[in-house]
């Protein structure tokens, strides 16, 4: 039996974490779109790996399932990468919410039953996560650790009260770091691992979007004013995934691994702070 990584959401930063750890390992794409996991799939091949494919929605529990189904007919399950979600400016709340919250709990869920032991998960998180205003302590235990059936009902996520698609998007970021480090324990007893990583302005397809979006001013700005004065790179992410995944990385567990080039810095602390 081959180990297996998982890697959920076949783009850019998905794609780099599995250059870096998918090397002698069965590479199970999958992606909602099957154009886009193909075109992942035949870069991958063509550079040596073992690839398989197929698609998912992660905001269906069936559907998530029978990725799982998939990867453990494979093999023991090493990694999991789970990259896939959607921007603000590419839905509304109600859909960012189902998708990058909800549906990142279920992942978490779902591998965290199957995941073998040593193995490690990634969840792509994201900087915007760490510009959201502090939670209440039941705000956070919420966001940890409710049921997932139960997650999209809280109160503090219904349409009359997240009513903004960046705020979505900030709500579900702070709930993937919170959600991994209570899932994390999970993790722990089958002696495997799983952090968030919270990119910055990556150049992805998604970056672009949001940079020709009406936020794209603001993310310019956000750029010019960093300490790094620059866009990153899916590379970059892989590089840091591979420390987490790797055994360099066995002592991290349940963190949380902001990479933003000093946008958040700035912001809290430097030019972009506030007026």
């Amino acid at each position: 039996m081959k180990n297996v990584i998982v890697v959920i959401g076949a783009g850019l930063i998905g794609q780099a974490i599995a250059r870096r750890v998918g090397v002698g390992k069965h590479v199970l794409l999958a992606d909602l779109r099957q154009d886009n996991v193909e075109a992942a799939a035949k870069v991958l091949s063509d550079a040596g790996f073992e690839v398989s494919t197929t698609t998912v929605d992660v905001s269906s529990r069936a559907s998530v399932h029978a990725l799982v189904e998939s990867a453990t007919g494979i093999g023991a399950i090493a990694g999991v990468i789970h990259a896939a979600g959607v921007s603000p400016t590419q839905a509304a709340p109600e859909t960012i919410l189902k998708v990058d919250l909800y549906g990142t709990a279920l992942v978490l869920e779902e591998f965290g039953s199957v995941i073998a032991p040593g193995g490690a998960g990634i969840v792509i998180a994201s900087q915007s996560g760490h510009r959201l205003p502090a939670l209440s302590t039941e705000q956070n235990s919420a966001l940890a650790t409710t049921p997932t059936e139960e997650l999209l009902a809280l109160p503090m996520l219904q349409p009359d009260v997240v009513t903004d698609p960046l705020n979505a998007y900030q709500l579900s970021k702070r709930g993937n770091s919170l959600r991994v480090m209570a899932e994390a324990v999970r993790w722990g007893k089958r002696g495997a691992r799983v952090n968030t990583i919270s990119p910055g302005i990556i150049c992805t397809p998604l970056a672009k979007d949001e940079l020709a979006g009406p936020r794209g001013p603001g993310y310019r700005r956000m750029i010019e004013l960093s300490a790094a004065g620059r866009i990153g790179t899916p590379d970059e992410v892989g590089a840091v995934a591979a420390l987490l995944m790797g055994p360099e990385g066995t002592f991290i567990t349940g963190s949380d691994f902001l990479m933003d080039g000093g946008v958040t810095a700035a912001y809290w602390y430097g030019e972009l702070a506030p007026k």
